[in-house]
């Protein structure tokens, strides 16, 4: 018994350590079902409770970012057994569904759906079940928007924080933006048939990283400007200072 428990102590220290991969295999061996494509944050920033492993399911292309807890129990029953000498145990499932996004610092409580194609907003306290397609934030938790419209409100942000990060370099460096720069903001002036022409950016990495729309991409996406200096130009950066 000793010598089993030690075993499964080093076990569980070795998949902490090198997280990925190896510690999603390892909650796999414990029970935990967690379906393709998922990514981790390092085990030693996130809680997941597996005092009962096969009451955990996650779907597929699932984020579980910095300081995500997930607690399928509760030991609020020590109040009761000193106030009214009774023990009531106390646990739930938790489910999540397929391409589900958590911000840092989030907690899901027990008896807890979350469906498919959701966003969990940073440090919110998911304590009800979360339809599909939904974005979530707060404590407790609520539904702020639709994906749908999130997604249509990040297009127009997107553009915004983008101009304004060419400015910011200009300002901060006292240089012109460069094009590698932009390792995420490529989309507004890299067109799907054109990355050949930007070898100095990430493109295929980021377009595949954590979720693959590359060859989507590829055929689809059309850049709002038409090149680099076209998109410089609409940020109002001016050429180096001589």
């Amino acid at each position: 018994m000793l010598l089993s428990r030690i075993i499964r102590s080093i076990k569980r220290r070795y998949a902490e350590y090198k997280g990925g991969e190896v510690y999603i295999n390892y909650l796999r061996t414990q029970g935990v079902r967690i379906g393709k494509n998922c990514t981790i944050a390092p085990p030693k920033t996130v809680q997941i409770d597996i005092s009962r492993p096969y009451l955990i399911e996650i779907g597929d292309q699932v984020r579980l970012n910095r300081g995500l807890t997930l607690m399928t129990h509760d030991f609020t029953t020590l109040v009761f057994k000193n106030l009214y000498g009774e023990f009531l145990p106390s646990s739930g499932k938790i489910k999540i569904g397929n391409n589900v996004y958590f911000g840092r610092n989030c907690t899901v409580l027990k008896g807890v759906t979350i469906g498919d194609n959701c966003i969990i907003g940073f440090g919110a306290i998911v304590m009800k079940d979360v339809p599909d397609n939904s974005v979530v934030a707060g404590i407790p938790a609520r539904v702020i928007c639709s994906i749908d419209e999130y997604f249509e409100k990040r297009k127009k942000k997107s553009l915004e924080e983008s101009l304004e990060l060419a400015r910011e370099i200009k300002k901060v460096y006292g240089r012109k933006p460069r094009i590698e720069d932009f390792k995420e903001e490529f989309v507004f002036f890299v067109s799907g048939d054109e990355i050949d022409k930007y070898p100095e950016l990430p493109i295929k990495r980021q377009l595949t990283y954590m979720g693959n729309c590359y060859d989507r991409w590829l055929h689809s996406h059309k850049a709002l400007f038409q090149d680099f200096n076209a998109f410089l130009d609409a940020a109002q950066v001016t050429d180096d200072e001589k």
